[in-house]
């Protein structure tokens, strides 16, 4: 009896100081308020990753992500200003302080979640292969011996590492800074296959009319959310509060409906 008295005053001791710590950590969390007096949330992102964030016809940043984070911005009272990353950097970039956030089509993974902090997701997504439309592949056993290209640091380059075997059967892997560079190379024929983001590949394909096809295969099933410096809690749950608003007063929805004909958003669903 006293043995287990001794282990449950034990177990009682870590959790108290388990949730002294957590108090402490959140109490210490000013995220939300740096970025209230500062004016502004510096938002990282690739700028030629298209419905999500890219350049248009007049080289100004526009796209799906941008339009959420400027509606999350003006009813929080700040600016969102957009910086252009090096998405195989995007992690350094956080970190550093250069940036606030990275919200730009952006996969929650494990990985990611033990060195960040993370909305809740906003946007089911999948990481698909994409062949030129004439081109004899149906399958991902299809593709064995040929060419496979994706973007460097990307959660396409994640799938492919959590796909073995069909990693395997590949006879090389080409590594892209950015997807459009992937997609024009498959164009020419430079590679056989481009791994993707399902979203950024309908997009892709709908808007320019080149004769591309997506294999029904997919290698990852995914969710988007918004990274923050890791303990950021506060400015992370500031931003959720106003998607949630968004998605109850159907501005979520309008946004997404402008982008993809649809409401393809899981905020609230």
């Amino acid at each position: 009896m006293k043995k287990t008295t001794i282990i449950l005053a034990a177990m009682l001791l870590v959790a108290s100081s388990l949730f002294a710590a957590g108090a402490k950590e959140q109490a210490g969390d000013n995220s939300l308020q740096k970025a209230l007096d500062k004016g502004k949330l510096v938002v990282g992102l690739d700028d030629s990753f298209p419905p999500m964030g890219f350049r248009n016809e007049a080289n100004e940043i526009v796209g799906f992500d941008v339009d959420l984070a400027k509606e999350v911005c003006s009813r929080l009272g700040i600016e969102a200003v957009f910086q252009p990353i090096d998405w195989n950097a995007k992690e350094q970039e956080l970190n550093t302080g250069n940036i606030d956030c990275i919200w730009n089509g952006f996969t929650i993974t494990e990985d990611r979640l033990a060195n960040m902090t993370f909305t809740s997701p906003y946007v089911s997504n999948a990481q698909v292969v994409v062949v030129k439309g004439d081109s004899p592949y149906t399958t991902l056993a299809s593709l064995a011996g040929k060419k496979l290209g994706y973007q460097a640091g990307s959660s396409a380059a994640e799938a492919v590492d959590g796909s073995p075997e069909f990693k395997k059967s590949l006879k090389q892997i080409v590594e892209f800074k950015e997807n459009l560079t992937g997609l024009m190379d498959l164009e020419i024929g430079g590679i056989d296959a481009l791994v993707i983001d399902l979203l950024v590949a309908n997009d892709n394909i709908n808007r320019s009319g080149k004769d591309f096809k997506i294999l029904s295969e997919t290698l990852s099933s995914e969710d988007y959310g918004i990274g923050f410096r890791k303990g950021e809690q506060k400015l992370a749950d500031g931003v959720w509060a106003e998607l949630v608003a968004m998605d109850k007063d159907g501005t979520l929805a309008k946004i997404a409906t402008q982008w993809f004909g649809a409401d393809i958003t899981v905020v609230g669903k």
